[in-house]
């Protein structure tokens, strides 16, 4: 038993990663293309997409919404843990990132899951609520610019059923929410929307700290 979680040594990160993982090889494919490009941190760790895969399960979700898509691994995760009628509504503005996402959509066979929009997540969120579709989603992701977090997680709210899940990446930030030296507007941002959630009566909250941090709110 232990007061604090276990520091993440290579070697308890490698029994992850090699033992106890089940990151398929299309999984393992898309990562290791991601890891040699220049925007590689933005790539979220194997055993949070398995974490994930389980939460969406558990719930037994149908509709979920991805903000943030980057070269497509977190959205490949979830669409392989959907059931064949399931899909993902996946906002992103880059379309030379998401051309990686889509060949590996299709090469493992979800390309009909997911639903990618490319432009501002704003939008496409606002558009959804304008069309009716408030509460008749069961889990979102936000991975995404950080200034913009708290705008995310407010029109997701809107967009989730009761008992629906939003899970945020980042939420620890390399540590710098917990560094009262760091005031860059992204860090300020991020510290800002966990203490919300943490407040939030709308919302059950936990922070996970997998990969770099997972903050988790199940509307009420």
């Amino acid at each position: 038993m232990s007061v604090k979680t276990l520091t993440m040594t290579d070697a308890v990160f490698a029994y992850l990663t090699d033992v106890v993982s089940r990151e398929g090889s299309l999984l393992r494919e898309l990562r290791a293309q991601t890891a040699a490009l220049p925007e590689a941190r933005m790539q979220i760790s194997p055993e949070q997409g398995q974490f994930m895969q389980l939460l969406v399960s558990l719930i037994q979700a149908r509709r979920t919404l991805e903000i943030g898509v980057f070269t497509g691994y977190s959205a490949l995760a979830v669409a392989l843990a959907l059931p064949p009628e399931g899909k993902i509504v996946a906002c992103d503005v880059s379309d030379t990132w998401t051309r990686i996402a889509r060949h590996y959509w299709e090469k493992a066979g979800v390309a009909g899951k997911i639903d990618l929009r490319l432009g501002p997540a704003v939008q496409t969120l606002d558009d959804l609520l304008a069309q009716g579709e408030a509460g008749t989603f069961d889990f979102a992701f936000i991975d995404a610019d950080k200034a913009a977090y708290d705008d995310y997680y407010e029109r997701a709210l809107k967009l989730l059923r009761p008992g629906g899940l939003i899970a945020v990446d980042n939420a620890l930030w390399s540590g710098l929410v917990a560094d009262e030296r760091a005031t860059d507007a992204d860090t300020v941002a991020l510290r800002a929307l966990n203490a919300k959630m943490c407040g939030d009566d709308r919302v059950d909250f936990s922070l996970v700290p997998i990969g770099d941090g997972l903050a988790l709110a199940r509307k009420r």
